[in-house]
Formats: structure tokens, C-alpha cells, sequence
């Protein structure tokens, strides 16, 4: 893996924290190639009728490995 650089960016968002939430997820999925060097596969994600849950974010690194962003 590369060296990974971040840079803080003062951002003020209003509403619920549902809002915010999805608001924040949305923005780490559109960055995630240029930021983290991950491909983004999917959003909300299902992990099966056992766990019955959801991954926020998921990607693959540059060795296919998956990467999981909750």
C-alpha cells in the first residue's frame, strides 16, 4: 500500500444525524479511488440472510482485497 495522506477540510452540515450520516458516507464513497486508492463496488451492502445487516461502504484495495467502511 501507498503512503496515505489526509487533509482536514472544515465542512459545516445541517439537518438530522441520519442526514449527516448519509451525507458523510456519500462524500467517502465519491473520494474513495483518490483518497484511499479503493474501487468502489457498493452502498449498502447486504451481508445475507444469517447476519441480516448491512456494509455503508464497500471497495476493493489495489491487491482485490475487500475493504469494509461502516
Amino acid at each position: 500500500m501507498g503512503v496515505l495522506m489526509l487533509f482536514r477540510r472544515d465542512v459545516e452540515l445541517w439537518g438530522s444525524a441520519v442526514a449527516l450520516e448519509v451525507e458523510l458516507q456519500r462524500r467517502v464513497e465519491a473520494g474513495l479511488e483518490s483518497v484511499f486508492g479503493v474501487r468502489f463496488l457498493a452502498s449498502e451492502y447486504p451481508t445475507g440472510p444469517w447476519h441480516k445487516g448491512r456494509i455503508d461502504t464497500l471497495g476493493l484495495d489495489e491487491n482485490n482485497s475487500p475493504v469494509v467502511i461502516e
